[in-house]
């Protein structure tokens, strides 16, 4: 069927169209929906550099929490692509601790993040000043 408006009509595939009121609520079957093969560049590229961080190195403040040794040198460099865990031995090896003996470690005492979170992506989300600030104990002391 031609339009009159002089525009090419799109090709008849032999399906009735029904036009709902509802129509616009229901999703899409895979065939016809858009998939693309490859990304366009710009895309791509902010993937690749999604989550780097400019800097190599962050700082860490370690601040103890009540009846806790504290640390003759608080703040220390780590690098952004290391995981939270290479903090918690870092810890436990400056404050002496025993392999029975725990230290439990919260990011500005609010949280206590898991072992294989980014250091780089712990800074970046909860640094106060330009560093990240854990606080540490050897007992529990939130939760």
């Amino acid at each position: 069927m031609a339009s009159s408006s002089g525009a090419p009509s799109p090709p008849d595939t032999g399906l009735e169209v029904d036009v709902d009121d509802n129509a616009a609520d229901m999703p899409l079957t895979m065939a016809a929906s858009v998939v693309l093969d490859h990304l366009p560049k710009d895309a791509h590229r902010a993937l690749e550099i999604a989550g780097e961080l400019e800097q190599d190195k962050v700082t860490i403040r370690l601040s103890p929490l009540p009846n806790t040794p504290q640390l003759r040198q608080p703040r220390f460099k780590c690098s952004s692509n290391q995981r939270f865990e290479h903090i918690v031995r870092f810890l436990r090896k400056k404050v002496g601790l025993e392999d029975h003996e725990s230290v439990f470690c919260y990011v500005n005492s609010v949280f206590s993040p898991g072992l294989d979170e980014g250091v780089g992506n712990l800074w970046r989300c909860f640094k106060t000043g330009n560093e990240l600030v854990v606080n540490y104990s050897i007992t529990q002391a939130f939760g």
